[in-house]
């Protein structure tokens, strides 16, 4: 993380109280954290250069359950914006979802009370020329 951005989100992370163990530094936690989100790969996995991994991921976890990430974001949105600085794009997904074939046309409610389903079912496959007689 740059000096510079840094300096724009220092002021809005939370400040030890003074009861217990010392925080480990801030940025520290923050490019561990940053590092992770960018690589996609486990905890476990994050350079000891960001101190242990089980401190940045519970700082990280507890920074989310109490909104400082949403705040951190929001605020520096709300700077970057009233500067001209954000562009805002809409993405649309252009996925498709369909119904398999045999889903289509199929009752809701199940068989017609006092109707032999299967019965109607093997008669409407079955050639007009090599259908049953009538009943």
């Amino acid at each position: 993380m740059t000096d510079v951005a840094w300096e724009r989100i220092e002021p809005l992370l939370p400040q030890a109280d003074g009861r217990g163990r010392p925080w480990r530094d801030h940025r520290q936690m923050v490019n561990g954290v940053l590092w992770r989100l960018r690589t996609g790969a486990p905890w476990r996995d994050l350079p000891e250069r960001y101190g242990p991994w089980q401190t940045v991921y519970e700082r990280f976890a507890r920074w989310e359950a109490d909104g400082t990430w949403a705040r951190l974001l929001e605020q520096v949105q709300v700077r970057d914006d009233a500067v001209g600085r954000v562009e805002w794009t809409v993405a649309v997904d252009s996925t498709i979802n369909r119904a398999h074939q045999h889903a289509v046309g199929a009752r809701k409610r199940g068989p017609q009370a006092g109707t032999n389903w299967k019965i109607r079912a093997i008669r409407r496959h079955v050639r007009p020329s090599a259908a049953p007689a009538a009943d």
